[in-house]
């Protein structure tokens, strides 16, 4: 790693930043729900859980993170093309484990688009295992 990197907690004011980094990465699904209010809340709901990757004053990666009292989970994690292979986003998975092990949470869950294998190889290659014997399910609430 030739730069230094720093792991921090995610803020709202990081909020352009972190939402440039996940809207220039593949495989990262936004929608309203990402909204600057709605991940202002979600960081309020679960705190220090959700953080960011900082080299040299700018963002070089981001995760949310956060959890329901039982289970975890982990959202949207990218780092920067030049930044990558560099242990960024594994170091960012384990300080968000870490801090849901904290608060007593023994799982994490996270979705992963069916046909990204990059992020499939990288979440195995760290120790997360697919779960065939489960579908997803969503509605809108409106």
């Amino acid at each position: 790693m030739t730069m230094s990197t720093k792991i921090e907690p995610m803020t709202a004011g990081s909020y352009d930043q972190v939402m440039a980094l996940w809207q220039a990465a593949e495989g990262v699904g936004l929608s309203g729900a990402d909204s600057r209010e709605a991940i202002a809340s979600y960081l309020d709901r679960n705190p220090g859980l959700s953080l960011q990757a900082l080299e040299e004053g700018e963002i070089a990666g981001a995760v949310l993170c956060g959890h329901d009292g039982r289970r975890g989970f982990i959202h949207h994690l990218a780092v920067r093309p030049e930044s990558r292979r560099r242990g960024i986003a594994t170091q960012l998975v384990q300080c968000c484990l870490a801090g849901l092990r904290r608060k007593g949470i023994q799982k994490c869950h996270l979705f992963v688009f069916r046909d990204n294998r990059q992020a499939i190889a990288f979440w195995q290659a760290i120790g997360f295992t697919g779960r065939d014997e489960l579908s997803m399910m969503s509605t809108l609430i409106e």
